[in-house]
């Protein structure tokens, strides 16, 4: 069975690739990609806030509140810039029609 780590690492792969081809295909609204890309840093984020909280404080990080939070407000952000990013996009595009 595999685990959750090694799934998680490999689902990056194909995200990594989605990023790609959103941000060449030229089409995708800045601030949606620019939300995209802040994905990453939830990532980023949470990668080390876990490690932190199972080596210093033993627990899981969804366990510790305060930190599982502070890493959980990366997500946040990133949704909102995607949805304002495409809010934005269809404003865009019904004004020019």
């Amino acid at each position: 069975m595999i685990s959750q780590d090694t799934l998680f690492a490999v689902s990056l792969l194909p995200y990594l690739g989605f990023l790609w081809f959103l941000t060449r295909s030229g089409q995708t609204p800045r601030l949606a990609l620019i939300g995209f890309y802040a994905l990453l840093v939830f990532v980023a984020v949470t990668i080390p806030a876990g490690i932190y909280a199972k080596v210093a404080l033993g627990e899981q990080l969804a366990n510790v509140d305060w930190l599982h939070g502070s890493a959980e407000f990366f997500l946040t952000l990133s949704n909102i810039l995607v949805v304002l990013g495409f809010r934005q996009g269809i404003i865009q595009k019904r004004s020019s029609s």
